[in-house]
């Protein structure tokens, strides 16, 4: 796993072989966040939320590239141990990692944030009602953005607050506001 920018670039983390998780490509990574550069200005005391946190890929670019605080939620066990040893790694206090299930998180969640991101296993029953639940928490500030990562197989656009889907390779990431 590479950072891809920021003050950590180009930093490795060996994400062990027995993880289930399927970290976001960096091609995609990469390409999602010069999208993202142009919409966020991650320096703007950005409060970021990373649900199904994984490896903790997308958490550790985020606060790379300057957010004031980044919460990472991973059920997993040993994933979330890993996020809490690249965070002490990298000697930062600017990433929460939280071991909880995201649904259950979502339903108790209070806050909102400047930027969602979900990467949710592909394969998960209930990845269609996500958009929905963030909505109906309220959990995105007015200006906030959301983006979804999922399958080929799946269709947002007909969601209210869909604004954009892109491809990067085989990754697809639906966007809403």
């Amino acid at each position: 796993m590479r950072i891809i920018s920021g003050i950590y670039k180009s930093r490795r983390f060996d994400v062990p072989r027995s993880f289930k998780a399927r970290p976001t490509t960096d091609f995609a990574k990469e390409n999602l966040f010069n999208v993202l550069t142009n919409r966020i200005d991650f320096e703007d005391g950005i409060i970021a939320l990373d649900l199904f946190a994984g490896t903790g890929s997308i958490s550790v670019e985020l606060v790379s590239r300057g957010c004031d605080q980044v919460i990472a939620v991973e059920k997993d066990r040993d994933h979330y141990a890993f996020i809490c040893k690249i965070m002490r790694e990298l000697k930062t206090d600017k990433c929460i990692p939280i071991r909880a299930d995201v649904f259950k998180f979502i339903q108790t969640n209070k806050s909102q944030y400047d930027f969602i991101f979900a990467d949710p296993p592909y394969e998960l029953k209930n990845l269609n009602t996500i958009p929905d639940l963030i909505f109906n928490q309220n959990m995105l500030k007015e200006s906030g953005l959301f983006i979804l990562e999922h399958g080929k197989q799946d269709n947002f656009e007909e969601h209210p607050h869909f604004i954009e889907k892109r491809v990067y390779g085989s990754v697809n990431f639906s966007f809403f506001e």
